[in-house]
C-alpha cells in the first residue's frame, strides 16, 4: 500500500488530514521523523492558523529541511490551507511580514473582499489537464481563510494554477508544480469531492515521473 506521511508539527487539522488520506485509499503515519518523511511515498503538510505561528512550528520541527530534501529528489509533497500558504515567499498577516519556505513565488496577503474569512463551499477553475482535479473539475470545495495569493511574483514555468474568486477577489486556489502541489481549501472537509481529489494524488505517487 502506498504510504503517505503527515507532517506532525502541532498544526490543528493533522489529525483530520491524517484520517482523510487514510479513507482515501493509503497507509498513513503522523510523524516528524525526517528518514520516515523522506522514505514515505507522499508528505502532507496540513496547517491552520497564522502564517507566521506556522512557520515557526515548522522551523521547530526542521519542516524547511525535510520538504526541501523530498523536493530536491523530485519526492511528492502536498500542501493543505496555511500549508499551501507557506510555500509562498512570505505572508502579510496583521502589518507583520514573515517570511514562508520560497517554494512558490508569490505574497500571501489579506482578501480584498467580504465577508470574511472566506468559509464555506466554492467553485474552482483548474487549467485543462490537471491531474489533480481530474473528474471533478467542477465540483465544490470548502474553504476556511481571510489570506491568499493573488498572483505569482515570478516565473513557474509548467505549473498549473488552479484559481477561485470570493467576492469579486480572485486568488491561487491549487498549484501542480512538478512533485509540489497544494491546495488552498481543505479537502479534508470537502466531502466526496475532496476524498477524489486526495485519491488523484495518492495515484501519483508512485509514478517514477513524479
Amino acid at each position: 500500500m502506498t504510504l503517505v506521511a503527515v507532517l506532525d508539527y502541532g498544526s490543528g487539522n493533522v489529525h483530520s488530514a491524517t484520517r482523510a488520506v487514510a479513507a482515501a485509499g493509503a497507509e498513513v503515519v503522523l510523524t516528524a521523523d525526517p528518514e520516515l518523511c523522506r522514505r514515505a511515498d507522499g508528505l502532507v503538510v496540513p496547517g491552520v492558523g497564522a502564517f507566521a505561528a506556522c512557520m515557526d512550528a515548522l522551523v521547530a520541527i526542521d519542516g524547511p529541511a525535510i520538504i526541501g530534501a523530498r523536493l530536491d529528489a523530485g519526492r511528492p509533497v502536498l500542501g493543505i490551507c496555511v500549508g499551501h500558504q507557506v510555500l509562498f515567499d512570505r505572508g502579510i498577516e496583521h502589518g507583520r511580514r514573515a517570511d514562508g519556505l520560497g517554494l512558490l513565488p508569490g505574497v500571501v496577503e489579506k482578501l480584498d473582499a467580504l465577508p470574511l474569512p472566506h468559509m464555506g463551499w466554492n467553485t474552482v477553475t483548474p487549467p485543462s489537464g490537471s491531474r489533480l482535479f481530474a473528474g471533478i473539475a467542477k465540483e465544490r470545495f470548502y474553504f476556511v481563510h481571510s489570506y491568499g495569493v493573488h498572483s505569482l511574483a515570478g516565473p513557474l514555468p509548467g505549473a498549473a494554477l488552479t484559481w477561485a474568486e470570493h467576492g469579486g477577489d480572485r486568488f491561487i486556489a491549487a498549484v501542480e508544480d512538478g512533485p509540489l502541489w497544494s491546495t488552498q481549501f481543505h479537502p479534508e472537509k470537502s466531502g466526496t469531492a475532496g476524498a477524489r481529489l486526495l485519491r488523484n494524488w495518492i495515484d501519483t505517487l508512485t509514478e517514477g515521473d513524479r
